[in-house]
Parts: structure tokens; C-alpha cells; sequence
């Protein structure tokens, strides 16, 4: 059966069909060869429904707006005036504050293709007047959007906790460690990188000039302390936080900034149902047809032949990230924490393996995956937001691959960057 279902999926997207068309194909392959026939369709219909019941869910819309309000807003280009101030003048100062800065926009917004947006965008043309060649330019810019999918809020954790069952909040936290750890390795690499290339320093910002800055960072730095503060101050659930987000970047950028107007409203929302919808369309067939492969015992058929239930916790975490890493440089990563997780959940029940440390190195796999060659979406966002050929885009990439998949055997070999801060907040 799963060879059929394989085939299902390989055909139609080699016809150019929307990911979700192979996937709920596969799984009305799978599901007519398990009941012999449509006749129960109903069972696959509630299947589906209750992908998308989870009140956890209600959070990605949500956090998705804020962002989109963010972004077109001022929220964004403040954030990034505040870390110039402070570490601009340093050499590599503009890389790694490009860096930083997409750190500070991932812990507003959680999503990798609105960080290239938000932060490349202002950012991309002064790397490029410093001195900086375009090649390191957008992978800099590309790869460190991947620290928005581990800082709090993150959308991948949220799709995550609600297939695996595990601790969005924990989640969370757990993303801050493994998040720190790759900003410091990009900051170290850009400086480096400035030293080789005798790329020349920014002018020092005065004391004043860094006031200011701070000055008008303050209210965008309110979003940190709402998702992180509030919930682990136990005021707001993780739905509750993304919808004070909303609230907070409306006052924000509409009354606070100015920086929108009511006719924006109608172009953000339509925007963020978009993209809402295409989300939950997925959540849905995705929870459908990991039903259907779940109920065929087909994650314990493929585990089993290949051994990986027995190779212990370390062997099952390498598992994870080789198959994460490689599938969401072909899929979209929302599809890949849905269609994979629930075929390696045996195997990481019977490892005893902890669903938080499994949730962290899935998001930074498919994190990475989605900045690597060849169909790695925040790819071919920076293609189209900066007008630049796919060769040039991805030239760049090697060494912050490397990093990234270097931080991920860490994370591997040395849980605690993950699990400290969780054990600190929970424990």
C-alpha cells in the first residue's frame, strides 16, 4: 500500500499540483486499499475535521497577523535601528546585526518568509553600500530568518505540539537555547568573514543616538515580553498571547506609529487569510492522511525495517534529522512536521526520547530545510522579494548550512541547550 501511496505523491507533484492535491490523493489511495473502498468515507472526513479542532491551532492566524501588521509597519525597521546603535560599528558590526536583528523580529512574528521580508529588505542594500558581496548577502539574510522558527513564537512548534500531543509553552521555551546558540555561531562566522574581506566598519553610534534607538525600540520590545512574560507568568495560554499580539501591534502600528491607515486593514486581512487558509487545508489532509498511514501500522512497518527502533535515543534523533532535514528541502515545511511525526512517534515512544527535545531538533531541521537548496522555500521568497537568479541566492549558503546542521548534533549530543531554560520554567 505505501508504495502505492508514494507513487500517488510522486506523480502529481511531478505534474505540478498544490502539495495538499498529492497528499490527500495518497491518503484516498491508502484509505480505499485499507476499507476496500469509499463506502466509510465519513471516518476520513472527521479525520480531517479534527486536524483543524484543536483550540492550540487557533494561535497560527493570529500570530501570522501580527506579523503581517508588523511587517508592513514600522515595528520592524525599529528593531533593527536599535541593534545598528549598539553593535553597528564593530567589524562585521552591519552582518551581525542583520543576524541579531532577525533573531529580535523571529520572537515577534515566528515566521521565517516574514523575517527575509522584514529584515532583508532595509538591511539587504547596506550590506550590499558596506561592502559586502550579494552572495553572502542572502544567504546571511536567508539562513538567519531560520532563528525566527525556533524563537518564541514559533508556527512550526505550534503545528508540532498539536500532532504530537506535547507542551506548546514548553515548546517555546525550550526554541530559546538552540536559537542563542546559532545567532552567536552566525555572529562569530560575519565577523570572520569581515576580518578576510577587510570589509570597513560603520561609524559608532553616540550615546544618544543609542537612547534614541532604544527609545523607539521600546514598544516593539513589548511583543517579547507579551508571548514570553505572559505565558510563562502564567497570565496568557499561548493562544491567548498570540491574540494580545494582535491587539498590541494594532495599537501599535495603527494608533501608537501611525504607520497604517483603515484602508490597510483590508489588504493585511485578506493577506493573512490566505495564507490561513492554506494552513489549516493542510493541517487538515495532513491529519488525514496520518491517520490512515497510522491505521495501516505503516510508521511501525517502515521503522521496523530499517532498524531504527532498536539504534536507541541517539541513533532515532539522527534518524529525525537526516529525514526532516532532506524532505523540507523539497516540501513545505508545515507538510513535512505533519506527514513525519507521526511516523517516527513509535520509535520515540519506545526510546523514551522527550517530546520537547524531539520538537526542537524537527523545528530547526525543517528551519533548515526551508533555506536549502534545491526548493527550500525561504529560497525562492528572497528570489522574489530581492530580484536576484536562483544561482546567486543560494551561492552563499555552504558555511551557514554547516553551522546550522553543527548546532543540530550539539542540540543532539547535549540536550541541555535545549531542556535547561524548560527545566528551569517547569520543573
Amino acid at each position: 500500500m505505501i508504495t502505492y501511496m508514494l507513487a500517488t505523491m510522486i506523480i502529481l507533484l511531478l505534474l505540478g499540483f498544490p502539495m495538499m492535491i498529492p497528499l490527500i490523493m495518497a491518503a484516498l489511495v491508502g484509505f480505499y486499499m485499507t476499507f476496500d473502498g469509499f463506502g466509510q468515507m465519513n471516518i476520513m472526513i472527521q479525520q480531517m475535521m479534527g486536524g483543524i479542532r484543536p483550540t492550540a491551532l487557533i494561535a497560527v492566524p493570529m500570530f501570522i497577523l501580527a506579523a503581517d501588521i508588523m511587517t508592513r509597519g514600522q515595528s520592524a525597521n525599529r528593531l533593527i535601528n536599535m541593534v545598528m546603535a549598539f553593535i553597528g560599528h564593530i567589524k562585521g558590526g552591519l552582518a551581525v546585526s542583520t543576524a541579531a536583528s532577525c533573531t529580535l523580529f523571529g520572537a515577534v512574528s515566528g515566521s521565517t518568509q516574514a523575517t527575509v521580508v522584514a529584515v532583508g529588505s532595509p538591511l539587504r542594500p547596506k550590506l550590499l553600500k558596506a561592502g559586502y558581496k550579494d552572495s553572502f548577502t542572502l544567504a546571511l539574510i536567508i539562513n538567519s530568518s531560520d532563528i525566527a522558527f525556533l524563537i518564541p513564537p514559533s508556527i512550526g512548534m505550534i503545528i508540532y505540539g498539536v500532532i504530537s500531543g506535547t507542551s506548546i509553552g514548553e515548546l517555546f521555551i525550550a526554541g530559546v537555547g538552540p536559537g542563542l546558540l546559532i545567532l552567536a555561531m552566525f555572529s562569530a562566522y560575519c565577523i570572520a568573514y569581515a576580518y578576510i574581506h577587510k570589509v570597513p566598519t560603520e561609524p559608532k553610534s553616540s550615546w544618544k543616538e543609542r537612547l534614541i534607538a532604544i527609545k523607539d525600540a521600546l514598544w516593539p520590545l513589548g511583543f517579547p515580553v507579551i508571548i514570553v512574560g505572559g505565558i510563562y507568568g502564567g497570565i496568557f495560554s499561548p493562544t491567548e498571547a498570540a491574540a494580545a499580539c494582535v491587539l498590541y501591534a494594532v495599537i501599535l502600528e495603527f494608533i501608537v506609529f501611525r504607520s497604517l491607515k483603515a484602508t490597510d486593514i483590508y489588504r493585511i486581512a485578506k493577506s493573512t487569510g490566505l495564507i490561513t487558509a492554506v494552513v489549516f487545508i493542510l493541517v487538515a489532509v495532513g491529519n488525514g492522511f496520518s491517520w490512515i498511514i497510522s491505521f495501516a501500522q505503516i510508521p511501525q512497518a517502515i521503522l521496523g525495517g530499517l532498524g531504527i527502533d532498536q539504534a536507541g535515543p541517539i541513533g532515532v534523533l539522527f534518524a529525525i534529522a537526516i529525514a526532516f532535514f532532506i524532505a523540507c528541502m523539497f516540501v513545505d515545511p508545515i507538510v513535512v512536521i505533519l506527514v513525519l511525526t507521526p511516523i517516527f512517534a513509535p520509535a520515540i515512544a519506545s526510546t523514551g526520547l522527550d517530546p520537547v527535545l524531539v520538537g526542537v531538533l524537527i523545528t530547526l531541521m525543517v528551519a533548515i530545510g526551508s533555506a536549502t537548496p534545491p526548493f527550500g522555500c525561504d529560497i525562492f521568497t528572497a528570489i522574489a522579494i530581492f530580484k536576484r537568479p536562483y544561482w546567486e541566492v543560494i551561492r552563499g549558503t555552504p558555511p551557514f548550512v554547516f553551522m546550522l546542521v553543527l548546532a543540530s548534533v550539539l542540540i543532539i549530543f547535549f540536550p541541555q541547550i535545549a531542556l535547561f531554560l524548560r527545566d528551569l520554567a517547569f520543573r
